[in-house]
């Protein structure tokens, strides 16, 4: 019986073991779900690179509204004409790896055509959970030294990733903090940092998502294009974060009364959920503290409340580059002894920031509210 060399497969068949391998990692991703093409969607998917004097780069574009009023009546509308502002951001790219390898022929005892299928399986489900980590902590406004548990990372490389440079914390209209006890949704004070005043009984409720939902429309950040023209957001909450808010009555009785009712049946199935223009996600690498170190990372004045950082998303709030298809690479060591199988994927992330005339001009997050909860 002849031995599968990986030294033998062509281009085109490393072309069909990547996008197999890419198919099965996208399928596997939460964030994937909300990628679109248009700026109308909540991730905006960038796939080609865009030319420019600068040479060739992924960029996301976003549009301001108009600030002029118009002329009335027979006044005259020629030279009085108002550009469209619009601000193209550069999404930086980098290539992110990783690669399997076994011991040898004796060691696995299995086929290599075994081992790159199950190279293939491991790889996708790895790339799939790396672009969501990455997804939410650009969102967050968290470092990737951070993992979403709030622990820190260790040897990882993801620090060093060129658009990681730019990942930014929320900016001052755009951080909130939610007071449980007297139901109001506070601002962060001069750019401070708003999980410092979280306590232990600022739980998630309705009455949250009802201020966040007016507190964005306030400031002009337009929902995501849904069915019939609708505008909805999005709304992300770890799972714990899901269950206290599972346990608000409030809620619970507009759930009963929604319009999707029918369709909000997996609400203890760990689904999503949609009441009054707000789809409700629980996802578990919405960032959060609890591994952080009690004491010094947590929420709260004494850095010892456990809570997440909920995400309110509209349009835009995410750019996303995917820029080609992942890279299949196999090699043989030691005589063709040992096979390794590595995978490299180009893409990047931005959230896009832009000055709102609706805030005085000065720079906001332009499509996601970060609001800090306890859990």
């Amino acid at each position: 019986m002849a031995l599968t060399n990986f030294g033998l497969l062509t281009n085109e068949q490393k072309t069909v073991w990547s996008m197999d391998l890419w198919k099965q990692a996208r399928n596997m991703s939460f964030v994937n779900r909300f990628l679109g093409k248009g700026p109308e969607s909540l991730i905006q998917h960038i796939t080609e690179l865009k030319k420019s004097e600068k040479g060739a780069r992924a960029v996301i574009t976003l549009l301001a509204d108009l600030q002029g009023d118009g002329v009335a009546g027979d006044r005259t509308l020629e030279g009085n004409e108002e550009a469209m502002q619009t601000f193209d951001q550069v999404i930086r790219i980098d290539q992110l790896r990783h690669a399997n390898r076994h011991e040898g022929k004796m060691a696995d005892q299995k086929s290599v055509v075994e081992f790159r299928g199950n190279s293939k399986n491991v790889l996708s489900y790895w790339l799939a959970d790396r672009i969501d980590q990455m997804a939410f902590s650009a969102l967050a406004g968290r470092s990737f030294g951070t993992r979403p548990d709030g622990s820190t990372r260790t040897g990882s490389d993801l620090p060093f990733l060129e658009f990681a440079a730019d990942v930014t914390p929320p900016s001052t209209k755009r951080m909130l903090r939610w007071d449980n006890t007297a139901k109001v949704l506070k601002d962060s004070v001069s750019g401070s940092n708003a999980s410092s005043s979280v306590v232990a009984t600022d739980t998630p409720s309705w009455e949250l998502f009802v201020q966040l939902k007016a507190y964005a429309k306030d400031r002009y950040i337009r929902g995501v294009g849904g069915e019939g023209g609708e505008e909805t957001y999005h709304a992300f909450l770890t799972p714990q974060a899901m269950a206290r808010l599972k346990l608000d009555p409030t809620y619970l009785q507009n759930l009963r009364h929604s319009t999707q009712a029918n369709k909000n049946e997996t609400l203890f199935s760990g689904g999503s959920v949609k009441i009054d223009g707000i789809w409700l996600h629980e996802f578990r690498h919405v960032p959060n503290v609890s591994k952080a170190v009690s004491g010094v990372g947590k929420y709260g004045s004494g850095f010892n409340v456990e809570g997440c950082q909920l995400l309110f998303c509209g349009a835009q709030a995410l750019g996303m580059a995917d820029i080609g298809a992942p890279e299949w690479n196999e090699k043989g060591f030691d005589y063709e002894n040992s096979q390794g199988i590595a995978v490299g994927k180009i893409l990047g992330f931005l959230k896009p920031k832009f000055g709102t005339i609706y805030e005085n001009n000065t720079v906001e997050d332009f499509g996601v509210l970060s609001c800090y909860v306890a859990q």
